[in-house]
């Protein structure tokens, strides 16, 4: 059996984390794409914390001796959940943008913009490689 003190603390931190979300996203600073897991999440735990029947009934079913181990079982095992969501995307975002990068560098070579060796290519003396994407190419300057 939980204790009641743990109870409260278990439904109270529940509640703030989804106060904390819902004005995260009325802010603009969480999307609401990625607000829905957190919300989810928020939502299972106060269920989990307030329900005890089926506290105690999840803590039998995984074998588990305390039902406070159960309920930090299944916010450790939601937490998880989203790192492994984060981690998703982000390496999907490194895809796109190593794409990207790949794909402007193409743009700025056909262009003569971009990284190109104009020295290969029958340029002048006084020529320098562009080392950047938009950098031109500069005479050098005799010293007086």
């Amino acid at each position: 059996m939980i204790t009641t003190n743990l109870r409260i603390v278990a439904i109270v931190g529940s509640v703030g984390l989804l106060l904390f979300i819902i004005e995260l996203v009325r802010r603009r600073r969480l999307k609401e794409e990625y607000s829905v897991l957190w919300v989810t999440t928020a939502l299972v735990l106060c269920l989990l914390a307030a329900w005890g029947g089926l506290l105690a009934s999840l803590t039998h079913a995984i074998g588990a001796v305390s039902q406070a181990s159960t309920l930090y079982f299944f916010g450790l095992s939601l937490a998880l959940f989203l790192l492994l969501h984060f981690s998703v995307r982000v390496s999907d975002l490194e895809r796109r943008v190593v794409s990207m990068t790949q794909e402007i560098a193409l743009l700025g070579a056909r262009n003569g913009n971009g990284v190109v060796a104009r020295a290969s290519h029958g340029a002048g003396a006084g020529e320098e490689q562009a080392a950047t994407i938009g950098a031109q190419p500069t005479q050098e300057r005799a010293a007086p």
